[in-house]
């Protein structure tokens, strides 16, 4: 029956770490046995070699090898055992030159020609090898027997026992096993460790489960609409799904990039860098507002999430619009009747000349107020809306006026933003004014539109109560305000709106006091308004 492979992970990586680390102490332990056999015969033959030599150099063996006959009790047999028993060699065979045994250690042998070639021993030369001889299989050495004058009388050939090799051999390999065994020992533990390890951080889930997941992660990230992305403890960006990379203007190729590389420096850049902390921070990528939260992960990255608002900002200027709009014709409607009567209270009283001069006057009257404006502001949006909260004023008895050095080019990157500021500071202007009653100065709000090259300056001022000095920041939070909320309308949202706008373009929103009472509300909107030579072009 086929072994059946481990599911879980770390079942996985600990069964191919023990055999990984059992096929390296198996191959380490044959390198290592391999020159040993090889180092062993080689010793075994020398050994073999330098009794052969001292045999052949003893004193009086080439003489009485010439002077006698083979003979098992001849004094070449006397030495040569008398050498094999001091050596335990397995055998010290002296031949003549015919090859014929003067002595062995079976002394039958001895007169019979020898079972192996000594012709190189008998031509002058030393030999040694392993052969297969009468007595077994042997290490063998071989070295020609000389007489006084040097000439060849015959051989000596020494065999060692290749069994005695072998056996040193075995005796070896115990401790070899040993020492292979012990690193198996703690080759496994570590493998254990590990894949211990390993089960902490998967959670012991299978290997196919694994694959499931990221494949369900990669699904879920590019099917939401939200954008994700994610950094590593380097800023570098990891990860980026379909939407951020559309929010963001990013593409495949930028991941593993620094943040800071791909995106230009900007508030943009900062949110998601993490310069700037807070939850549900707005910033702007390629003329779309985007909420950000950002998150850190254990290993010192992030992740952070952008949805996409611009939608709704604009759903929420049109309603600002549609609402500032209705304010204003509510007005002019109330005053228009308000004149109307007049008018026809005249007619009655068969007043037609002071009549006439009443709706000269009246109309008059709002055409070079509609003419100011349009001189001073060209942008038409912006204009319209002055005029329209010039009459929400009237109507709640507030003087509203622009200021004289009010100059607005028709340059505006967006009206749209520019009449959500405004709008919302000349509201809160007029809901300040309009609550303080003097007899000494009535209730005035002023209007100043100013163009300081690519930045745009908007300050509205009254003489109301003022914002207090620890108030100054609050105003701009979200919900606080100091009316009480309406039944169709939350309060504390204009100001928080012109802040958000104003960080939006890097810019600034603040408040401060105005010498002999009421509140100055600045707002600066860099690059709101394009320089001459960018339209030129």
């Amino acid at each position: 029956m086929r072994p059946r492979w481990p599911r879980r992970v770390f079942a996985q990586v600990l069964s191919a770490q023990l055999l990984i680390i059992t096929g390296v102490t198996l191959l380490a332990a044959g390198l290592f046995l391999a020159p040993l056999s090889s180092r062993l015969d080689d010793q075994a033959e020398q050994r073999a070699l330098a009794i052969a030599q001292a045999t052949a150099a003893q004193p009086g063996v080439a003489a009485a090898l010439l002077d006698g006959h083979p003979s098992p009790d001849g004094p070449v047999q006397a030495a040569a055992e008398r050498i094999r028993l001091a050596t335990q060699a397995s055998y010290v065979v002296v031949i003549d030159t015919q090859g014929i045994r003067y002595s062995h250690p079976s002394p039958a042998l001895i007169g019979r020609h020898v079972s192996t070639d000594p012709g190189r021993a008998l031509s002058g030369a030393e030999w040694t090898g392993i052969q297969q001889g009468t007595l077994g299989r042997s290490a063998r050495g071989k070295v020609p027997l000389r007489d006084t004058e040097g000439a060849i009388v015959g051989a000596v050939s020494v065999g060692i026992p290749y069994q005695s090799v072998r056996l040193t051999l075995l005796h070896s390999v115990p401790g070899i096993l040993l020492y292979a065994g012990a690193a198996l020992g703690a080759g496994a533990l570590a493998a254990l460790a590990v894949s211990r390890r390993l089960r902490k951080r998967t959670h012991g889930i299978e290997l196919s489960e694994i694959s499931a997941l990221l494949g369900e992660r990669e699904a879920m990230l590019h099917g939401i609409r939200e954008g994700v992305l994610a950094l590593d403890s380097g800023q570098r960006i990891r990860l980026v799904n379909d939407a951020a990379q559309r929010l963001l203007g990013l593409g495949p190729e930028d991941v593993g990039r620094p943040l800071d590389e791909v995106l230009p420096a900007g508030r943009t850049a900062d949110v998601l860098a993490g310069r700037v902390a807070g939850t549900d921070l707005l910033a702007v990528r390629d003329g779309r507002v985007l909420v950000v939260n950002r998150m850190r992960t254990v290993d010192g990255g992030a992740v952070a999430t952008l949805r996409d608002r611009t939608e709704l900002e604009e759903l929420g200027r049109e309603l600002d619009g549609t609402r500032g709009l209705t304010e204003a014709l509510r007005a002019q409607d109330h005053e228009h009747a308000n004149r109307m009567h007049t008018l026809l209270g005249l007619l009655e009283l068969e007043l037609y000349q002071e009549a006439a001069e009443f709706v000269a006057e009246v109309a008059g009257t709002q055409r070079a107020t509609a003419e100011q404006l349009t001189e001073r502001v060209r942008e038409p949006l912006v204009g319209s809306l002055l005029v329209g909260k010039s009459a929400v004023a009237a109507e709640r008895g507030v003087t509203f006026r622009v200021s004289p050095d009010t100059w607005l080019p028709d340059r505006v990157t967006d009206p749209r933003d520019v009449v959500t500021v405004l709008g919302n500071l000349i509201d809160n202007a007029l809901d300040a004014a309009a609550g303080t009653r003097r007899d000494s100065q009535p209730p005035w709000v002023e209007a100043d539109l100013r163009a300081e090259g690519g930045t745009l300056v908007l300050r509205v001022s009254d003489n109301g109560p003022g914002v207090p000095a620890q108030a100054r920041e609050l105003v701009f939070s979200d919900g606080w305000s100091t009316k009480e909320p309406t039944a169709h309308r939350r309060r504390g949202l204009g100001l928080t709106l012109v802040r958000r706008l104003a960080e939006r373009y890097g810019g600034t929103a603040g408040v401060t006091e105005r010498g002999g009472g009421g509140a100055v509300f600045t707002v600066r909107l860099p690059e709101a308004v394009r320089i001459l030579e960018e339209v030129n072009r």
